[in-house]
């Protein structure tokens, strides 16, 4: 029976790959034809209009896998699927008509009420040390919806390079996707594939130089599906080191997010005001090539999807070891980008100083 469910689900990943792989440029067409386009400005790495809405194709993808999959029969799918629609529409009006940051967040906000309210939270808190676990009670509903919005976004943020965030997608769903397969969950495996899969037919138009944007529809889309998978393996019980997994697994959107929430903080401007500070902006603002950029992140993605690997079989004491030389590794990427800002470099300052006492 495992068997012929895995089969399913390989095959279902070949017909994603291969649906993205045909529909792509009919969605190219489309979004043209309507003007979901992006049109090149200060803040743009590129020089000419870009069609946008690529993630409807991979939408589509996804949607057809999950049917030759089977998956779409198992609890909970119903709300996740449509909750999916929702944020695909929103992606798709985004993309057109470039709405307000209030109008996507209240809309994401009303995905994460909705997925809630079908029971699929956190409940509960262990922490290393302690016998007894912390019950979350109400502070469950919106953490979990915290949660949700605040990944959905990450990817969204990240989305600034050909091949960027579709190529950070696929890292960390393949991270996500080992996991599942080496715990046995079958529903998260499944999913993952089929996204992957999907993903990987669009980063064929998409990786530099792009022939189309996935856009909002697809950053927001990715994040969305992202940040349920996560969830779906915390399902009820939380452990201090089980939520940073799925923290690490995203490492790179989350921290130039966080950093990009500070950097804005600092200058006294909204968070969600767009600048050319985010990492991709850095590197390539250092002299690098725009595929060099993309590759470096990509490397960065990497470490971060092994160490969350390591850390899900790791001791606590272990666990806190990696943790602990992740945080340092953020520290000096954001200190040599100028991440921040071009004097925050407090750990370079302190090694420079040692350097010359010795």
């Amino acid at each position: 029976m495992l068997d012929e469910r895995m089969f399913r689900i390989v095959v279902a990943f070949f017909v994603s790959v291969l649906t993205v792989l045909i529909i792509t440029p009919l969605i190219k067409k489309l979004a043209i034809r309507i003007g979901a386009v992006d049109k090149p400005n200060h803040r743009k790495i590129h020089s000419k209009t870009m069609p946008r809405m690529g993630g409807l194709a991979i939408f589509i993808g996804v949607i057809v896998g999950v049917i030759c999959s089977g998956i779409y029969h198992e609890t909970k799918m119903t709300a996740i699927i449509v909750g999916a629609f929702i944020i695909i529409f929103l992606g798709i009006l985004d993309d057109r008509y470039q709405l307000s940051a209030k109008i996507k967040f209240i809309i994401q906000l009303a995905v994460g009420i909705m997925i809630v309210s079908t029971g699929l939270k956190m409940e509960f808190f262990s922490v290393p040390f302690l016998s007894e676990r912390i019950e979350l009670g109400w502070l469950s509903y919106p953490l979990t919806v915290l949660w949700i919005v605040g990944i959905t976004n990450a990817m969204n943020f990240i989305d600034g390079l050909d091949g960027l965030a579709a190529g950070l997608s696929v890292i960390g769903l393949s991270t996500i996707a080992f996991m599942a397969f080496t715990g046995g969950k079958v529903l998260i495996l499944s999913l993952s594939l089929v996204v992957i899969g999907s993903t990987l037919g669009f980063l064929v138009y998409n990786f530099h130089p792009a022939k189309i944007f996935m856009g909002d529809t697809g950053s927001l889309f990715l994040g969305y599906v992202i940040s349920i998978l996560s969830l779906l393996g915390l399902y009820k019980s939380v452990t201090l080191f089980s939520i940073v997994i799925p923290i690490i697994i995203l490492g790179v959107p989350i921290f130039d997010t966080t950093f990009a929430v500070i950097r804005r903080i600092i200058n006294n401007q909204p968070f969600y005001t767009p600048d050319k500070s985010h990492i991709h902006h850095r590197l390539i603002a250092y002299g690098l090539s725009h595929r060099m950029s993309v590759i470096i992140i990509y490397l960065i993605g990497c470490i971060f999807s092994f160490s969350a690997i390591l850390l899900k079989s790791a001791t606590v004491w272990l666990s806190l070891f990696i943790i602990f030389i992740l945080i340092l590794f953020i520290q000096i990427i954001v200190e040599i980008t100028g991440l921040v800002s071009e004097q925050f470099k407090p750990f370079i300052k302190f090694y420079k100083r040692m350097i010359k006492r010795n």
